[in-house]
């Protein structure tokens, strides 16, 4: 039997209990759970007597145990103490986005594992939806055209909450757009590439705590191709259809439901040959064909690609510049919104 990569969680309630470790590290082929470690002991130790995997009584117990990984779940302003303390410890990390609480950690949790020389990773787990990937086959076969205009949607219902760390600035770092704009803004990178522009908008409209409900940003490739994200905590589950369309010179590619936690969604393709101007400009009701591919789980596609690199003995590099880039956008996002201005941002490599 091949080697499996040893995993210890740090984080182990919320979506580390949720999905990852039932959905990613448990049936991974190459990774298998160790131990967890939650600074919630009561919540710790049912998370280890329900996957059967040893209650570490303290982060430093956790890093001591025969591991080779870990995956961070833990709150944003945690990330950074964490990502060292495990870089010291000798293990990979594999990181819930976005890396920190800025950029400045973001960079500084790239160097201590670069120091450490251990790999660094970042868990954009929709990137690896089935219908995501066989999106960016017909862009990178050129069936799309010229790149000219995407959107994407990530909204959901998020009311004030005792201790919810998402809506308190110094323990998430932002709201709306912090937590959900990450996965669209990686998702767009990967069909169109880089952003080179953005101008963004956020709002506290409905709920009523200290990060914003509300975001929606126009953003400009590098290409000149644009796009619009829009992301809130204040429209109901579902009210939100979590929409992905991406329009080029050839056709669209429009698909509903996928950007979501779930290997699920529906898209279709409208593809057409390049033809002459039509000043009828007609549009039949009909066409196009359904994109469905079999499902894939998206938690277990993370666990098992960061789990084959280290056996490989490959550098995740490419994954952690992509949680760096990410935190370069959202911050400029966030400048923009502050200054109301377009804020430039550079595309080379980070």
């Amino acid at each position: 039997m091949s080697r499996k990569i040893r995993w210890g969680v740090i984080g182990s309630g919320g979506i580390a209990r949720r999905r990852t470790i039932p959905e990613g590290i448990l049936p991974a082929s190459n990774a298998e759970l160790a131990a967890v470690w939650g600074r919630n002991r009561k919540t710790n130790a049912e998370v280890a007597q329900q996957f059967g995997v040893r209650a570490a009584a303290s982060l430093d117990e956790l890093l001591a145990q025969d591991i080779d990984a870990v995956y961070i779940a833990s709150p944003n302003h945690a990330h950074l103490d964490q990502t060292r303390r495990a870089a010291a410890a000798g293990k990979h990390v594999f990181c819930e986005k976005p890396l920190g609480l800025n950029v400045a950690e973001a960079k500084r949790m790239l160097k201590v594992c670069q120091q450490a020389k251990v790999n660094l990773g970042t868990a954009f787990m929709m990137r690896y939806h089935s219908q995501h990937q066989a999106a960016l086959r017909l862009i990178r076969a050129g069936r799309l055209g010229q790149p000219v205009y995407a959107r994407a949607q990530l909204s959901c219902w998020y009311p004030p909450l005792r201790g919810a760390w998402r809506q308190a600035p110094k323990l998430g770092g932002g709201g709306a757009l912090m937590d959900l704009a990450g996965h669209c803004l990686d998702l767009l990178e990967m069909f169109f590439g880089p952003v080179s522009a953005v101008s963004c908008l956020t709002g506290h409209t409905v709920q009523r705590y200290a990060t914003e409900d509300s975001a929606a940003l126009l953003a400009r490739f590098k290409n000149g191709a644009l796009a619009t994200v829009d992301t809130f905590f204040c429209i109901r589950d579902h009210s939100s259809k979590n929409r992905l369309e991406l329009y080029g010179s050839n056709g669209s590619i429009l698909a509903q439901g996928t950007i979501n936690q779930n290997d699920n969604g529906e898209v279709a393709a409208f593809l057409e040959s390049e033809g002459d101007y039509d000043p009828k400009q007609a549009r039949p009701a009909s066409g196009g064909f359904v994109i469905a591919p079999p499902p894939v789980n998206t938690y277990r596609a993370e666990i098992e690609a960061f789990s084959q690199a280290l056996l490989d003995g490959r550098d995740t590099k490419e994954s952690a510049l992509r949680g760096l880039r990410s935190q370069i956008i959202l911050e400029a996002c966030y400048r923009s919104a502050r200054t109301k201005r377009e804020m430039k941002i550079a595309t080379s490599k980070v």
